[in-house]
Order: structure tokens, then sequence, then C-alpha cells
């Protein structure tokens, strides 16, 4: 196993922005948006998609890799590869994400000259994929949200290029909390400590700052190890 990109999305926040890319992220946001450095990872509103803005920011920002929309109905794929197709003009890996079950195999695994990774959405309480993982073997797949320790869990059955996830600012900001690999002094919470010591503003940063350095290294020891017993 190699060791995936991290990425980190959140366009409006300078700080951790800048914080993760030191701790060795990318940077990722969704576009069309103001960003304050190279855009490594593109996505599009899900929620309001703007297929014109959208491909503007692309050309304007060529990032290395770029979502479309999510294919969600089974008459809809011609209109992701059509997506997939004129995004493919502007990135190296265009990433579908197919939220139907049983029809990945419909999918290429090049378009328009870009190379296909796949995005699977991390199960949380909150959602995820109802696509079983079973189905992404043998492709590149991105891992889109859930906690760190669950990431790390998949991509032991799978191929994981790349993960995102705003977990750890989350729960830096909220809870001012950061992430260890299952080693943490809470016995409620081995993954999510409580900063101690800190009472000042600064505290949120460091937290994040903390856990993008320990889910860095985690993600490292586990490529490591794969790679040792290969």
């Amino acid at each position: 196993m190699a060791m995936p990109t991290l990425i980190y999305c959140a366009g409006g926040n300078r700080l951790f922005a800048q914080i993760a890319i030191d701790a060795g992220y990318q940077f990722g946001s969704q576009l069309p948006n103001t960003v304050y450095h190279p855009v490594w990872f593109a996505d599009q509103d899900w929620k309001q998609p703007n297929r014109a803005a959208y491909m503007a920011s692309l050309a304007q920002q060529r990032p290395v890799m770029a979502s479309v929309l999510d294919w969600e109905i089974e008459d809809q794929l011609i209109e992701v590869l059509d997506w997939a197709e004129e995004a493919a003009q502007y990135v190296e890996r265009v990433m579908l994400i197919p939220k139907i079950i049983g029809r990945i195999s419909q999918l290429p695994r090049r378009i328009g000259g870009a190379d296909v990774v796949l995005g699977f959405s991390v199960p949380t309480r909150y959602g995820g994929t109802a696509v079983p993982s079973w189905e992404f073997e043998g492709w590149p797949v991105h891992l889109l949200g859930g906690s760190p320790h669950a990431q790390q869990r998949i991509a032991h059955y799978m191929n994981v290029v790349s993960a995102d996830g705003n977990m750890a600012n989350l729960m830096a900001t909220q809870r001012c909390q950061y992430w260890m690999p299952g080693n943490g002094d809470d016995p409620k919470n081995r993954y999510w400590p409580h900063l101690r010591g800190w009472m000042n503003r600064d505290a949120p940063a460091e937290a994040f700052r903390r856990s993008c350095h320990n889910i860095m290294a985690a993600w490292r020891a586990l490529a490591e190890s794969n790679t040792a017993s290969t």
C-alpha cells in the first residue's frame, strides 16, 4: 500500500489550511469559492450544482483531482459522465461517486484522458454510501468523510489513494479535542483526548495541529507496515 494523499477541505479557514499543509496535507475546496492556496482537489456544490461556474473554476485552478455529480439514480449516468468528460480537460483524475448498488462495472477506467477514481462515502451515524465496499475492489478509491480510524480500517481492504474529512476540524473547534491512534488517556474516547493546559484562543489551532500530525503519522505507519508485509 502506498501512502495515500491526505486532503484538507475548508477553503475559508486560512489558518487551519496552513496548519494542514505544513503537516503534509494537500488543499481541497468546493469551487467556485475564494481560495488562498493551490487547489489539489476540487468539489462541486452537490446541493446546488452549477456546471458552468464549476467548469470555469476548474479551468482556472487546474487541480489534480475533481469530483462531479454523484451518481444517485439509474438514468443519471449519462449526465454524470458528460460532466466528467468536460472536467477531464482540466484535471489528472476525475472522481466518480457511485451510490447505486451493483452498477460500478458500468463505469470507465479513464475518461477524456483523465484517470477515474471512485469516491466512497465512509459510513457514519449521519449516513454514508449504501454501495457495499467489496464492489470497489480493484479500483483506486478516495475516502469521503468519516473518522481517521474508520478510514484507516477501510484501507486494509480497499486501494485507498486519497482521503479527506473534516472531523478533526470539528473536534478541534467545537470541543478542543485532537486525534490519537487509539491510545488516548480518556477511557471513554481513546481516539479524541482533550487538549489540557491550554486555556486561550490558540487552543483549537493547537488541537488541530496535533490531529494533523498524528493522522499523517498513522497513515505513514500503516503504509510502511503493509509494504513490509508484502
